[in-house]
């Protein structure tokens, strides 16, 4: 995916992240993977994560 249209998907920060520039990290969906980026550091490449990956990374992020 080009920086582009990196630009056009709608990030989401963590509930977690606080608003004082601290280290955080924002998703955005697309066509069939998750985009996950340092959002202290848009204009850098974004991690592409499959949708199936990142569901089971979100389950066991979630489990007790």
């Amino acid at each position: 995916m080009s920086a582009e249209s990196s630009r056009q998907l709608v990030w989401h920060k963590s509930s977690y992240s606080g608003n004082e520039g601290g280290e955080c990290v924002e998703v955005a969906l697309a066509a069939e993977s998750v985009r996950i980026r340092d959002s202290k550091d848009v204009d850098r490449p974004s991690l592409s994560v499959h949708a199936h990956g990142w569901a089971a990374f979100v389950a066991f992020a979630a489990a007790d």
